[in-house]
């Protein structure tokens, strides 16, 4: 803290006061700072798994809840979450990860890649609805071009 220099009358005697003055610049330079950081980075950590999603003219479902997230990348490896699931274990990992609750009361959101064999997805899309997945979202871009 600084002080000042009060002086008196006398001009012998002088009394040192605190400046009651703060540099508030450095510290709302740093949190500017911070909030660029923070909206750059936010958007990237949204999807886990890089998917090249097909386009729709459809809108977005308002959500309630953390829905359980698949994902199927161009070379066909399976995801749940962010975790790759091996050939045939689907039903098990989603069984692990639905928490102990029953799939048909969470929402599933499945993302494929546009290249992919439409077989491949409906397998997918089969063994969620054998698990009890009845509520499955397909993910799009949205696009205004249509068909």
């Amino acid at each position: 803290m600084a002080m000042g220099v009060l002086k008196s009358k006398r001009g012998r005697n002088s009394r040192r006061a605190p400046m009651a003055e703060i540099n508030v610049t450095p510290l709302v330079d740093v949190m500017l700072v911070l909030l660029i950081i923070f909206m750059v980075t936010a958007p990237l950590l949204t999807a886990g798994v890089p998917v090249d999603l097909p386009d729709s003219r459809a809108s977005a479902l308002p959500q309630e809840e953390e829905p359980l997230n698949v994902a199927i990348d161009s070379s066909g490896m399976i995801f749940v979450g962010e975790d790759a699931v091996p050939q045939g274990q689907l039903g098990a990992a989603l069984a692990a990860a639905s928490e102990g609750a029953a799939c048909n009361q969470r929402e599933v959101i499945l993302r494929a890649d546009r290249s992919l064999d439409y077989g491949l997805v409906m397998g997918v899309m089969g063994e969620l609805n054998r698990m009890g997945c009845n509520s499955i979202s397909l993910v799009t871009n949205s696009s205004s071009e249509s068909l």
